[in-house]
């Protein structure tokens, strides 16, 4: 499908300013409430009528009248070198923004532009969220048309004024999709009590409206004496029951919190392969539209938790230059198993480790200082304790914390590895929630050791690559392997010249 090109500043769409006014009433609706609440505390109803519903009404009608002059005031050009955005209703502002800096272009649906069938799109700059750009809100044609525009004159392709840009189509190849199935199955393992957070806050803020105090509990058993007497005669095992119950409705909140979360964000999950990249569309309220380019992909990460890894289940995020900001989240594979990874993980250039990979690990004098750095400070805890005169308590942090940190870092020195191939680093982190990072030696940005007055008396040293949007370490290496990973890793660098890499046809053509 081809939009034609139209040079000159543009509005967003009409129907922008209505969105605006519905988002901007959202945030009045509390203020309303705590008026109405303080003229029915002093007043009644009629109060309310002769003195608080103009004053609402004057409200609603500026939020309109302010919505309309800020959508009038708002433009945006499409140049030939970069893209200006013109703002302000009183004080006007202007923001320009090189083509060559923008990194990425995304669409979002939030749930009020999509009904009326508008969608946000956000500029990446991977200079941070604040310096992103966003236009808010165009028609779903008219933002594919910009996206695909801003690509095609980012990455040199002469676009003229008179000549049309072709909309990517509605589908590509697809690679992975997630059936509801399998979004419920993500939610159960997304625990949270977040939830549980929100209602406590709500309850300390809102606790006049309850004829008790919140946090009392002895409130709460006076209030509960008369259906719960029988309970009460139980005595010890009453308290047993009563905390069983207690924590299984925790448990039962933060599963299904998890699973609604995951549902609003996961729904409808699909990851496809299209000429400009990996495209990626989920959402059920908020719908998003991400085209993840292969070509700036510098590396992968694979990611699982303590109990997903019993069943298999892991998550694939791509690491580019687009997400070095970190206002964009770039995961491709957010729940699946490794035979369904391993296509997506092809599809990006990469590999994943074969079996005969020499894999290297940190010393285990880096280890034993890592042990001996924190027992020093449950020692100087203990001391503190002890000049307070709580002996009982001096003795709980070495014994406790000593033994935790000894059996973290004996796991950690198990787990954690290391390794090097003619295309790719590797390093694998972490016992209780493992991860992989995967980084290409031709596309990483900088190699340095780093050696700390410990490390350079134990003769161990770090390795930092530089690496947009992550970072990618080895830890607590030999200093002459070290310095043998960091010479292969910056003659790689050095065989790939970066100016001479071309687009054609819409594929970037890249020598690995």
């Amino acid at each position: 499908m081809t939009v034609p090109i139209e040079d000159g500043p543009r509005r967003t769409d009409p129907r922008s300013f209505a969105v605006r006014a519905i988002s901007m009433l959202g945030q009045l609706v509390l203020p309303i409430l705590f008026g109405a609440f303080a003229i029915l505390d002093e007043g009644d109803l009629g109060d309310l009528a002769l003195y608080f519903v103009p004053l609402v009404l004057v409200a609603v009608g500026a939020n309109m009248a302010f919505a309309y002059l800020r959508w009038r005031r708002l433009t945006y050009t499409v140049g030939d070198a970069d893209i200006r955005v013109e703002s302000g209703i009183l004080s006007r502002a202007a923001r320009s923004v090189p083509y060559e800096r923008i990194q990425d272009v995304s669409l979002e649906q939030k749930p009020v532009p999509r009904l009326f069938g508008l969608v946000e799109v956000k500029f990446e700059t991977g200079a941070g969220g604040g310096d992103d750009l966003a236009l808010t809100y165009l028609t779903q044609g008219e933002g594919e048309r910009l996206r695909e525009l801003v690509r095609a004159r980012r990455d040199g392709t002469v676009v003229a004024s008179d000549s049309t840009v072709t909309v990517e189509a509605d589908s590509g190849r697809l690679l992975f999709a997630m059936s509801p199935k399998r979004v419920v199955t993500f939610g159960l393992f997304e625990f949270s009590l977040a939830v549980v957070a929100v209602v406590a806050g709500l309850a300390q803020q809102f606790d006049f409206l309850l004829p008790f105090e919140v946090w009392d509990w002895r409130a709460w058993r006076e209030q509960l004496a008369a259906p719960g007497q029988w309970l009460a005669g139980l005595g010890f095992l009453a308290q047993v029951l009563g905390v069983v119950v207690a924590i299984g409705s925790l448990a039962l909140v933060g599963v299904a919190t998890g699973v609604i979360r995951t549902v609003l964000r996961e729904w409808n999950f699909r990851l496809e392969r299209t000429d400009k990249g990996l495209r990626r569309r989920r959402g059920l309220l908020t719908r998003t539209d991400l085209v993840m380019p292969v070509h700036r992909v510098q590396a992968l990460r694979l990611r699982t938790g303590f109990l997903r890894r019993l069943f298999g289940w892991h998550a694939l995020k791509v690491v580019s230059l687009a997400s070095d900001s970190g206002s964009a989240n770039h995961e491709a594979v957010p729940f699946a198993q490794m035979e369904e990874i391993a296509p997506v993980v092809a599809e990006t250039g990469f590999a994943l480790p074969t079996t005969d990979l020499d894999w290297d690990r940190a010393m285990p004098a880096y280890r034993v200082d890592g042990f001996l750095l924190g027992f020093a400070v449950t020692l100087l805890i203990s001391a503190i304790a002890l000049a307070f005169g709580r002996w009982e308590l001096a003795l709980i942090p070495p014994i406790l914390g000593g033994g935790w940190m000894a059996l973290h870092e004996y796991l950690d020195w198990r787990w954690s590895r290391y390794a090097l191939d003619c295309d790719q680093l590797y390093a694998r982190r972490g016992w209780l929630a493992p991860s992989l990072t995967i980084g290409s030696r031709h596309k990483l940005q900088s190699a340095e050791i780093i050696r700390n007055p410990l490390a350079r008396l134990r003769g161990y040293a770090d390795l930092h690559f530089g690496l947009a949007g992550g970072n990618l370490r080895m830890r607590g290496l030999p200093l002459a392997r070290a310095q043998a990973i960091r010479d292969a890793v910056l003659a790689s660098m050095g065989e790939r010249d970066f100016s001479e890499v071309v687009e054609t046809s819409g594929s970037r053509l890249e020598a690995h």
